[in-house]
């Protein structure tokens, strides 16, 4: 409906409205006055606009007048992007045009007249700039300007074409571009307005060394020295040359050229026969980081750092190649590791920041790439003894060697453990003393407590890692390895066990939040105090996750190792379930102690499933055992009720149950066994109120697929015998339900038990020929109507109707179909038509009966 205003409210919104069409008119109007009298002819004023412009985007008063301009309009000149395309466009015809003259047109011309030709025509591109640079013509002096330095290659060319045919090519390139450099170097400067010619110049003094080089046939160091001083050139020009565009074509090239000449260096430095030999390569390499670090001392903060790192590099390929030459060959990568954890020495040396930090990158690097290196063998040793699972119990390997394969070429890697130990012992040196550490390094970086923390606890894995390797290495015995894995694994425990109970308590302290340690230091004392406590607790905590990561995945390598033999199996697995045992108890911290109890139950589970290997057990029969360990994580779960560590002890002594259920799988009789047994724990579980919503229902699923599996091992087929171990107790809990709340409703409490028997005994029923089956089920379906409708219970009545109709339409549907075949079959429609009769005289009446029907089903529960 339209919202129509009274008469008052109407009339003065029309007043408003036609008063803004007079305000409009208005201004419609004087905006009409003022074109016509601007398309009149008026005198123009010198330097003047012809006439004023109106303010675009305000509105104005009736009669105003437009206010004349402040100042006269600029000229309107060609978009720049269009004066562009021109001039490129006009410069590369020009230039096709001087290719086509001299690679075509040329042999038609004699020396004279082609000579003349280009050199007019060279003189004249290279003039117009400076012409049209004082006519403020600065695009098209450029564009020229390009013209002309294709038409000088176009003469270097021609000369070397016409004049000195003969002339080596290489050479011939060499001094041209120099001379062409120097060419365009000076009118460069000449012109100091082009930015085409200084950067043209950069380009073009990249070539005369090395081609100069090339041609004299010089061998690959004396390549490598003219790559090398075109690079320092192009580092001069980038620090100290004018404009940007010559800075970056500079700095471009000296990436080329000097990255170039860096690898040149190392190629010769790696393939060289002995010392006297690397030292051309190592000298090339030094004077290579002498001049990256000059660079590095006056460039920009960036570049600085990345010069920084070059010239370490640079200097570690350099004394090291010299080095490596007079050593064997599984200490190269050593020697390489030496010289550059030399490079630390940069924090005592009196070079910028950014140099310095880019020195330390470089030495970084050497770090990483050698523990690159030696860090695969200790994966290897970790990982060797997986071939073991193949053999189980076959008997002592040949050595520690002999149980991780011979695949493995320990003669290359010998000094791996060198180079592990040398890097886990400066990273636990710095840790220990870190103040000390942190002041000498304050010059160049401001480590934290973070890097405190990784120091320790890349300390603590490298060193792991050297003593298992050095073990391999060596070729120790069998069982000397199976123990120092082992004391390894516990030395680790010992670690995270420690470190987890530090950073527990001083976790506590800073939540108590005392600070009378603090108030007793002057001067801000108490600042730094904090700082280093601080700073100990997060390499602590570092430590303490590094260990038992280290201790987890050293137990799972000795576990398999110990694989081998027998003896060795039960020790080693004993030994871990007493570790990892004490470690849970000694530990502080939930998390660790959470994990700790789960090592220490799978280990358990290990232990059991050796007993059983020991018995000659098959799998399936093993599976009763291994319910051993899950049977005590229950009775540890009831005594531990709500601690954080009972949760994760209980699923893993579940998942050691579903191991058991896995084995048991090819025999039906003990997988009945085993889930029945598994049932048994869940209901034990289920006795304690925060386990019993899960565990309960698991108790009943698992009781129910035992029952299930044991029948059909008995070949019993019946469903019944399947679904009334279902239905009965599913009645049970029904009841109960339906006795401490009255109002829940009757599908909810015996729905799904019933449905459970009576649904699938009415399928079987339909197809069995027999007659006890229909029978007991109808009288079994009235039994539960009668139920329903005594007690008021609307699933009851209506399932077991439904039932006890179905089944009788089933008995007595061959009877039918007989009368039916006997009836003349003019009478079945007569009935129905009857039917339909008798419904609709009394359709009133049938739909009164309904709406009563649906309401006392509807009282029902």
């Amino acid at each position: 409906m339209e919202h129509v205003p009274p008469p008052a409210e109407e009339l003065a919104l029309l007043d408003r409205e036609l008063a803004q069409l007079d305000t409009r008119r208005a201004q419609l109007l004087t905006r009409r006055a003022w074109l016509v009298s601007a398309l009149q002819p008026q005198p123009q004023a010198p330097n003047g606009p012809r006439w004023s412009a109106p303010p675009v985007g305000h509105g104005w008063a009736p009669g105003q007048a437009w206010p004349a301009a402040s100042h006269a309009a600029k000229p309107s000149g060609p978009p720049r992007s269009a004066q562009n395309v021109l001039l490129t466009l006009g410069g590369l015809l020009l230039t096709v045009a001087a290719v086509a003259f001299t690679l075509v047109s040329w042999g038609s011309m004699g020396i004279g007249g082609r000579s003349a030709v280009l050199a007019l025509v060279t003189l004249a591109a290279l003039a117009a700039p400076a012409v049209l640079l004082r006519r403020k013509l600065a695009a098209t002096g450029e564009a020229l300007a390009a013209l002309a330095l294709v038409l000088t290659l176009l003469d270097v060319y021609a000369v070397h074409a016409v004049a000195v045919p003969d002339a080596d090519g290489l050479t011939f390139r060499a001094v041209a571009s120099a001379v062409l450099a120097a060419l365009w170097t000076a009118y460069g400067l000449a012109l100091g307005k082009l930015h085409l010619p200084l950067p043209a110049a950069v380009f073009l003094v990249q070539w005369p060394l090395l081609l100069g080089a090339w041609a004299a046939g010089a061998p690959v160091i004396v390549v490598g020295w003219a790559l090398l001083v075109t690079a320092a050139l192009d580092g001069a020009i980038a620090l100290w040359g004018k404009g940007l565009g010559v800075r970056v074509t500079a700095g471009i090239g000296l990436a080329v050229m000097g990255s170039a000449a860096l690898l040149t260096g190392l190629g010769e430095s790696l393939t060289a026969d002995g010392p006297p030999g690397a030292v051309l390569p190592g000298a090339l390499l030094l004077t290579a980081a002498v001049a990256a670090l000059a660079g590095a001392w006056r460039a920009p903060s960036g570049y600085a750092q990345l010069g920084g790192a070059v010239a370490g590099l640079a200097a570690v390929a350099a004394v090291g190649g010299v080095v490596r030459a007079a050593v064997p060959g599984p200490w190269h990568v050593p020697v390489y590791l030496f010289c550059g954890l030399a490079l630390l020495s940069v924090v005592r040396a009196r070079v910028p920041r950014s140099a310095g930090r880019g020195v330390l990158a470089a030495a970084g690097a050497v770090v990483t790439g050698a523990l690159v290196w030696a860090l695969p063998p200790v994966a290897a040793v970790l990982l060797g003894p997986v071939r073991l699972v193949a053999e189980v119990w076959a008997g002592a390997p040949d050595g520690f060697r002999g149980a991780l394969g011979a695949a493995m070429g320990w003669s290359e890697t010998a000094t791996a453990p060198v180079v592990l130990a040398v890097v886990a012992g400066l990273l636990g040196a710095a840790y220990r003393w870190w103040p000390s550490a942190a002041r000498v390094a304050a010059p160049l970086a401001t480590p934290g407590a973070k890097a405190r923390g990784a120091a320790g606890a890349g300390a603590l894995a490298l060193g792991w890692g050297t003593l298992l390797l050095a073990a391999a290495t060596m070729g120790v015995p069998y069982a000397v390895a199976v123990a120092l894995e082992t004391v390894l694994v516990a030395g680790l425990l010992v670690v995270a066990v420690r470190g987890a109970g530090v950073s527990a308590g001083a976790g506590t302290a800073e939540g108590d939040g005392s600070g009378a340690s603090a108030g007793g230091v002057p001067d801000g004392g108490g600042e730094a105090s904090a700082g280093v406590t601080g700073a100990a607790g997060g390499g602590r905590s570092a430590v303490a996750v590094t260990a038992l990561v280290a201790a987890a995945v050293g137990a799972v390598s000795v576990g398999l190792l110990s694989l081998a033999m027998e003896a060795a199996t039960y020790a080693v697995s004993g030994a871990l379930v007493v570790l990892f045992a004490g470690a849970a108890l000694r530990t502080r911290a939930v998390v660790e102690r959470a994990v700790f109890a789960v090592a220490s139950v799978v280990w358990g589970t290990a232990l059991t499933g050796c007993v059983a290997g020991s018995l000659g057990l098959d799998p399936h029969e093993a599976a009763p055992l291994l319910l051993l360990v899950p049977a005590l994580t229950v009775l540890l779960g009831a005594r531990l009720r709500l601690h954080p560590v009972a949760l994760p002890v209980e699923l893993t002594g579940a998942l050691g149950a579903l191991v058991a259920v896995g084995l048991a799988v090819g025999r039906a009789p003990f997988l009945a066994l085993v889930l029945a047994l598994c049932g048994v724990l869940a209901a034990g579980a289920a006795v304690r109120p925060e386990r019993r919503p899960v565990a309960g229902y698991l108790a009943a699923v698992l009781f129910v697929a035992a029952t299930w599996v044991r029948l059909a091992a008995s070949d019993v087929s019946a469903p019944e015998a399947y679904t009334l171990p279902v239905t009965v107790p599913a009645l049970v809990v029904g009841v109960l339900r339906r006795r401490e709340d009255p109002e829940a409703s009757s599908w909810t409490a015996y729905g799904p038990g019933l449905a459970a028997t009576l649904l699938p005994s009415l399928a079987v029923a339909w197809t069995d020929p027999d007659w006890l089956r229909p029978l007991l089920l109808g009288v079994a379906a009235l039994v539960v109507t009668l139920l329903g409708a005594k007690y008021r219970l609307q699933a009851l009545l209506l399932l077991g109707g439904a039932v006890l109709a179905l089944d009788t339409l089933h008995e007595l549907a061959p009877y039918v179909v007989q009368v039916a075949g006997a009836l003349p079959r003019w009478l079945p429609p007569a009935l129905a038509g009857l039917l339909l009769l008798a419904v609709g005289a009394t359709y009133e009446q049938r739909l009164r009966d309904a709406r009563k029907l649906k309401d006392v089903l509807g009282r029902m529960r």
